[in-house]
């Protein structure tokens, strides 16, 4: 092989390379100084950060990732740190659209409750699909959140602990008013629930998966 040629198939591999890197390459969503990259439905001030950490209280609102190539994901991994105070309510969707004001029906929420009691689905259900009724985590305490979604499949561990393995089937059986609950594609938002529910989020970033 000449070495004109061989330049050129080292070139294409660490092309290749280069690309595969990036695939797999673990992005941050949130700064720890600003919102920037999210967008509120409603009520922005439900959302504001102190000491490097993102604080959702003040009542139902949904912030959504509007970062650029991360606002419409459908294969993805994602992962972060969240401390709930007691008694509060909260939750990370995914494959949802911002419809303006008012709860999401588009697709899953994975669960963030660890003592709000007039929810029994607790920290790592997701939600109405496969529900846990014992939380895996204590309040006031940071733990891991991490979700995994990839093709039909959707994976949550908390602390690295799997504690929901769920495929969807071809033709899933919804309660009313959670017919939209499906995989398809679409935005992350994260919940602030109800004046009396603080919650807390840190570290939180995504890495893509091949469609």
């Amino acid at each position: 092989m000449n070495l004109g040629l061989a330049s050129l198939f080292l070139s294409a591999g660490l092309f290749s390379i280069s690309i595969s890197a990036h695939a797999d390459e673990w992005v941050s969503l949130f700064d720890g100084k600003t919102t920037n990259g999210w967008q509120a439905n409603e009520k922005p001030e439900c959302f504001t950060v102190e000491n490097g950490v993102l604080k959702l209280n003040g009542g139902m609102a949904h912030l959504f990732c509007v970062k650029d190539g991360y606002s419409d994901l459908k294969n993805f991994e994602l992962k972060t740190e969240v401390k709930t105070l007691p008694s509060a309510n909260s939750g990370i969707f995914f494959h949802t659209e911002n419809r303006g004001p008012g709860g999401l029906k588009k697709g899953y929420e994975a669960q963030i409750n660890t003592s709000f009691v007039k929810d029994p689905r607790k920290t790592g259900s997701l939600v109405d699909v496969s529900d846990l009724t014992q939380s895996p985590v204590s309040d006031s305490e940071w733990f891991d959140y991490h979700i995994i979604v990839n093709g039909k499949s959707i994976v949550i561990k908390i602390n690295d602990k799997i504690v929901v393995d769920y495929t969807e089937d071809e033709h899933p059986t919804r309660k009313k008013g959670r017919e939209e609950r499906l995989l398809s594609h679409g935005a992350i938002a994260i919940q602030a629930h109800d004046p009396n529910s603080t919650t807390y989020f840190r570290n939180i970033r995504i890495k893509k998966l091949p469609d």
